[in-house]
């Protein structure tokens, strides 16, 4: 089973299991990781905004402009942010790495 890495708002990285199909948003919920997604994953509001490490930001499918248009909402937008429910896990993002709004992700030291 793919893994995933949240990287908590203490700065803590949290190691997950993350059955494909699943978006991070529901991985998140599934190990009580702290994102609301007030929507249920429906691309109306930006509360699943997580921040995607660098190496793995290339490697995630192309944003609708409708997730682009809910990101300007979003709290501490960065270059990589990207909304949870936006994200389907695969073999291919196997490993990915993201941090929540307002955490000190080690890539940004």
């Amino acid at each position: 089973m793919p893994k995933m890495t949240f990287i908590e708002k203490d700065g803590n990285p949290l190691e997950v299991d993350a059955p494909n199909g699943l978006s991070v948003m529901e991985i998140s919920h599934k190990h009580g990781v702290d994102i609301e997604g007030a929507c249920g994953g429906c691309l109306a509001c930006a509360t699943c905004h997580v921040v995607v490490h660098p190496d793995w930001y290339g490697k995630l499918a192309e944003k609708k402009d409708e997730e682009d248009d809910m990101l300007d909402l979003a709290f501490d937008l960065k270059k990589t942010s990207r909304l949870g429910c936006q994200i389907l896990m695969s073999d291919k993002l196997d490993g990915l790495v993201v941090a929540l709004p307002g955490a000190k992700a080690p890539w940004e030291e």
